[in-house]
C-alpha cells in the first residue's frame, strides 16, 4: 500500500511536466502530421493525399542536398568540439580557485542566446570593419564571406566557440568522478601522460563523451538561428541546412503539406540517432 501511494505521489508530481510536453509537444507533431498527409487550400479546407507529400520530399534534389549538408556540419563539429573539449578539460586545474574561475569562464557563452550569437560573428566577419575579417586582411589574406570554403570555417569557428564549453564541462565533471585509486594504480605500474589518458581517463569518460556527442550532433544538426543570422543559408544554397529548407517550405512558401512531411522525415532522423546514442548509454551505463 505504501509503495502503491509513492507511485501516486510521484505521478502526481510529474503531472505538470507530463501536461507541458503535452501542450508544447504531442499536440504541436499531432498537427503537423495531419498536415503531412493533407493538402491545404484557402478557407481551411484539407484533401487527404496520404504518403503523396512524403513522395515528394523524398524524391527532391534539394532535400537531400540540404540533409547531407546538415549531417556534414554535424560531422565535423563533432570532430572538432569533442576532441577540443577533452583537451581542454585535463589542462583545467582540477581544485581550489582557479579552477572555479575557469569553469565560470568557460560557461559564460553558454549563457548567450543564439540569435545573439549569430549577430556578434556577423558583426565580427563585417568587410573592412568586422575584427577577424580585418585581422586576416591586414595579415594580407582575403576574408571573402562569398567562398563556401571561409563560410563554413566561420560557422565551425563559431559554433565551437559557443558549445564546446558544454563538452569541457561534462569531461570536466567525468574526469573530478575517477577515484584517485585509478591514478595511484597506473603510477604504481609505471604508466605517464599518454598511457594514463588511455587506459584510465579515456574509458571512465566513455559515457560522458556518449552523451556529449549526442547532444552536439543533436544541437548541431537542427541548428538555425545562428547559421541563418551569419549567411542566410549563402553563398548560393553552400550554407542553406534541413533547417532553412523546412522554415522556407513550411513558413515562407506556405506549404504546409511538405513542410509536414519534411518536418516527419527529420524529426525521424534525430529520434533514430537519439535512439541508438540512448541505447548505447544505457549498456555503458550497465557495464561500469
Amino acid at each position: 500500500m505504501i509503495s502503491k501511494s509513492k507511485d501516486k505521489i510521484a505521478y502526481l508530481l510529474l503531472s505538470p511536466a507530463l501536461l507541458v510536453m503535452l501542450i508544447s509537444g504531442v499536440i504541436p507533431m499531432s498537427m503537423v502530421l495531419y498536415f503531412s498527409v493533407h493538402d491545404s487550400f484557402a478557407g481551411n479546407n484539407f484533401i487527404w493525399v496520404g504518403m503523396s507529400w512524403f513522395q515528394q520530399v523524398l524524391s527532391s534534389s534539394d532535400f537531400y542536398g540540404a540533409f547531407f549538408r546538415s549531417l556534414g556540419f554535424s560531422a565535423l563539429i563533432i570532430s572538432i568540439e569533442i576532441p577540443l573539449g577533452i583537451y581542454i578539460a585535463l589542462r583545467l586545474p582540477q581544485k581550489g580557485f582557479l579552477s572555479d574561475l575557469y569553469i565560470v569562464l568557460i560557461s559564460l557563452p553558454l549563457l548567450i542566446p543564439s540569435i545573439v550569437v549569430g549577430h556578434i560573428w556577423k558583426f565580427l566577419t563585417l568587410p573592412e570593419i568586422g575584427l577577424i575579417s580585418s585581422s586576416i586582411d591586414y595579415l594580407g589574406a582575403n576574408y571573402d564571406m562569398n567562398n563556401p570554403i571561409i563560410v563554413w570555417i566561420t560557422l565551425a569557428l563559431m559554433d565551437s566557440w559557443h558549445w564546446t564549453s558544454l563538452v569541457i564541462l561534462l569531461c570536466f565533471a567525468g574526469l573530478k568522478n575517477i577515484p584517485e585509486a585509478y591514478y595511484q594504480a597506473a603510477l604504481v605500474d609505471g604508466a605517464r601522460g599518454w598511457s594514463v589518458f588511455k587506459n584510465v581517463q579515456l574509458p571512465k569518460l566513455k559515457l560522458v563523451l556518449l552523451i556529449s556527442i549526442l547532444l552536439r550532433f543533436i544541437d548541431s544538426f537542427i541548428i538555425y538561428t545562428e547559421a541563418y543570422v551569419l549567411t542566410r543559408g549563402g553563398p548560393g544554397v553552400s550554407t542553406t541546412f534541413l533547417s532553412h529548407e523546412l522554415v522556407q517550405t513550411a513558413t515562407i512558401q506556405f506549404d504546409l503539406g511538405e513542410g509536414g512531411a519534411m518536418s516527419v522525415i527529420y524529426s525521424l532522423v534525430v529520434l533514430c540517432v537519439s535512439w541508438v546514442f540512448f541505447s548505447l548509454i544505457v549498456r555503458k551505463n550497465n557495464e561500469q
